[in-house]
């Protein structure tokens, strides 16, 4: 296929779903985990885990014998943008983010690629990895082969490890009440993401954010001294406010009218262009959620959308950031908004 060929080609009718909006909704993959019965963390002669599953945290956290605390984290989905290179880019952004969540910087990665050989080029293949690896060199995280596979749908991602300081990591359940609530990023992503599949519609400022790095933003939260914080991307706002008021022991405060968008996500919401996966988000975090009389349907799905590659999260105020609420003592719902 020749170059013109190539760039007329929708990536993101070769997909189900948009980015991280395909996550497996969070009730049910919470039900999975507790079958599945995954072991808790423990001190063993090799090393200690010291984040694991116990709180649905950013990624898992061990404790090497020779004292070196490795962050190691992997996400990977469908196209979300038509073009390739910028696909690479924001799913490995997506990627880094959860290491950087957790106050680590990442060290090492490896991709992750599922492609349609019949149907797809692998020119456009090509594309994706090459913008993985810009995001990664942008990092300076090292990124050394991975693993292929032949599949229907077109899939990428990276597997991360990173390091971090065991006496200052960013966790999901170190909230407590009095503390700040800081959004790093506009919300908007997963309805603009949505509008572009269904309309083709570029948004070059939801491209712009979604391939943002959030080192900066980790760092700042480590500098401010904050301890506690998550990314908001599947599960959206309200969804990531739940675990963190959850795993914290505390109910979260939002006030919606201090929530940044992106230009054109409350159009995007008007006109329909919701996921199923935002749908599902409001399903699970909304009966744990107690919401204004102002704030609309329209609203609630915003707050609900499923963002690809969103911001930090986090307990504590950092320069450039919004403050969108504040922690308070745990009540009666774990998420106040409005």
């Amino acid at each position: 296929m020749d170059a013109t060929a190539t760039a007329t080609v929708r990536l993101t009718q070769y997909a189900r779903g948009g980015g991280c909006a395909c996550k497996i909704p969070p009730g049910e993959l919470e039900a999975v985990m507790a079958a599945a019965g995954l072991p808790e963390p423990a001190r063993r002669p090799d090393g200690e885990l010291l984040v694991g599953t116990e709180n649905g945290d950013d990624a898992a956290v061990v404790v090497t014998p020779g004292g070196t605390t490795l962050v190691m984290t992997t996400d990977f989905f469908g196209p979300v943008v038509d073009d390739a290179y910028d696909w690479g880019r924001i799913a490995a952004a997506n990627a880094l983010s959860d290491v950087y969540a957790m106050g680590g910087t990442p060290f090492v990665a490896v991709n992750l690629l599922a492609w349609p050989r019949e149907s797809l080029p692998m020119e456009l293949a090509a594309e994706v990895l090459r913008g993985g690896a810009a995001i990664a060199a942008e990092a300076g995280c090292h990124l050394a082969g991975g693993h292929s596979i032949d599949d229907a749908e077109p899939k990428y991602g990276l597997a991360v490890t990173g390091q971090a300081d065991p006496e200052h990591l960013l966790r999901n359940d170190a909230g407590r009440p009095g503390m700040p609530l800081s959004l790093t990023k506009p919300l908007g992503l997963g309805v603009l993401n949505t509008r572009h599949k269904a309309t083709g519609e570029r948004h070059p400022e939801a491209v712009a954010t979604m391939t943002t790095l959030n080192a900066a933003a980790s760092r700042a939260a480590l500098a401010s001294g904050a301890v506690c914080a998550t990314d908001v991307t599947g599960f959206g706002l309200l969804g990531h406010l739940y675990k963190l008021a959850r795993a914290s022991g505390v109910t979260a405060v939002v006030d919606p009218a201090a929530v940044p968008f992106l230009d054109g996500a409350r159009e995007a919401v008007r006109d329909g262009f919701v996921s199923g996966g935002t749908r599902r988000n409001l399903a699970w975090a909304g009966p744990h959620t107690r919401f204004g009389a102002g704030v609309s349907e329209d609203e609630r799905l915003l707050l609900a959308d499923a963002q690809t590659s969103g911001g930090l999260l986090v307990a504590g105020e950092i320069p450039g950031a919004p403050v969108i609420g504040h922690l308070a003592p745990r009540g009666e719902h774990a998420v106040i908004a409005g």
